[in-house]
């Protein structure tokens, strides 16, 4: 049996922590490394390699606790998944286990994505970048449109929440409204229309987990805070002060260039309005780093995406590509590399300290936020909005990846990217399809996928440069 970290009566003693672990420390460490190393997949995937760790053969924790995690998880801007480690590993470990799960989570695909990152801007716009990018931006597009089917399938319960699905890609794509607006304002409606409509209050999700056996570790023996304003109060001034630290140091050290800084903002914004997973928060991303800001190109944020797909970790990380780029064309008298460093670690900082926050913060009130009905309708018109979000992201990528040249058409509160239909790309059409064949008729995997475009778009272009 293993121990649990109790008095006899098996509750926390006056709301703190408990003084014993329910797992082994050393023990819980090991197997989260573990599992970093195998969160290929998107969300479904890192969830699923969780559930079969966690539940199935440690059986430290039940599968509806398991779920109950995951849908608080859901419930906040940022990855799901890496937010589900945290508090996983802080139901098991208290607070040392959560910056251990949810660091560990993160960690192979930051050293991976800036590795990545390093070899892209060395090799630059070359014959071979040129080729292996030529199967990996067709192969995202299908990806992300079966990202929108999945949240869909699941989320449009309701014809009202068909429309705001329906509204939020219009305003992204045709109008030009701000991110956040658009989900403050599908949020405000899904609360509202919840009065009337039940089942915006009872959104349902899908269940793939098998059911397993017990656990070996009750839920009356996992960490549980009670809520207390001091403790609050604490972790919120902590982590603030840990959140914030290195934006303030990059704005008195760095002088020559404001890069750091305007990145260190921009990714701290950006992590509290992410609702929905990565391919929402990126449509933001994408709207603001090529368009206001022009860190990268769009064709660039369309392969920063690729290489997410290909790494462990959130693909959220993609970000950290974006950061790299833009540090490194706007350096001031920094060295480009030492600047493109600098920006893509702070950017990787800002966005994840905020997940952690957000779970160590939250992780007492859940049964509050679980059992509030309006609360969970205007998630659900956040989580329709989301729908169209993505979708707009699909739109985007699949404009500036299919054709060569596009043209942004104004008129009035119109704005809208427009592709010179005379500069479409048999060649990347071809590959979306075959994408999409491969992922929704053969049902590949995300990363099969990839790795067979990449492979066919090489190939393809090492024949037609043989053959000029």
């Amino acid at each position: 049996m293993l121990e649990g970290g109790t008095d006899d009566t098996g509750t926390p003693e006056g709301g703190r922590e408990r003084r014993a672990d329910v797992v082994p420390l050393r023990d819980a460490t090991r197997v989260w490394f573990q599992i970093s190393l195998q969160t290929f997949g998107g969300p479904a995937g890192q969830i699923a390699v969780m559930h079969r760790t966690l539940v199935e053969e440690k059986r430290w924790i039940g599968h509806h606790r398991f779920l109950y995690a995951l849908n608080y998880c859901m419930l906040l801007p940022g990855p799901e998944a890496q937010q589900l480690a945290t508090y996983t590993g802080w139901l098991l470990n208290g607070t040392r286990g959560g910056l251990i799960a949810g660091t560990l989570f993160v960690l192979p695909g930051m050293v991976a994505m800036l590795l990545l990152s390093v070899i892209y801007v060395w090799l630059g716009d070359t014959q071979v970048v040129s080729a292996i990018f030529a199967g990996l931006a067709p192969a995202v597009i299908a990806i992300v449109i079966q990202a929108v089917y999945r949240v869909a399938k699941r989320s449009l319960i309701h014809p009202v929440l068909v429309a705001l699905a329906a509204a939020a890609f219009l305003s992204l794509t045709v109008l030009a409204i701000p991110f956040p607006a658009v989900v403050l304002g599908a949020g405000l409606v899904g609360w509202l229309a919840g009065r009337w409509i039940p089942a915006l209050r009872q959104p349902g999700r899908e269940d793939h987990m098998s059911t397993t056996a017990p656990p070996l570790i009750s839920d009356q023996l996992l960490q549980q805070d009670l809520p207390s304003p001091r403790r609050f109060l604490a972790t919120l001034v902590i982590g603030l002060a840990l959140w914030w630290a290195p934006i303030a140091a990059a704005a008195l050290l760095v002088q020559s260039t404001n890069v750091l800084v305007e990145e260190g903002l921009f990714f701290s914004g950006a992590a509290v309005v992410t609702f929905g997973g990565a391919y929402a928060g990126l449509a933001y991303v994408a709207q603001r780093a090529v368009n206001i800001y022009g860190w990268l190109s769009p064709g660039e944020m369309v392969r920063g995406l690729a290489l997410a797909e290909t790494t462990p970790g959130p693909l959220i990380m993609v970000v950290q590509f974006v950061a790299f780029l833009g540090a490194f064309r706007y350096p001031g008298t920094m060295s480009p590399w030492l600047a493109a460093v600098l920006g893509s670690l702070l950017t990787t900082w800002v966005t994840f300290v905020p997940c952690l926050l957000f779970i160590f913060l939250g992780a007492p009130y859940v049964e509050r936020l679980r059992n509030h009905e309006r609360l969970t309708a205007a998630l659900s018109g956040i989580t329709a909005a989301v729908v169209g979000v993505i979708a707009s992201l699909a739109s985007y990528f699949a404009v500036h990846t299919l054709f060569a040249t596009t043209h942004r058409f104004a008129y009035g509160p119109i704005r809208i990217d427009l592709p010179m239909v005379s500069s479409w790309q048999p060649g990347s059409v071809t590959l979306t399809v075959i994408a999409l064949v491969l992922i929704f008729w053969v049902r590949w995997s995300a990363l099969r996928t990839l790795a067979a475009c990449t492979l066919i778009g090489a190939t393809t272009a090492g024949v037609l440069a043989m053959l000029r």
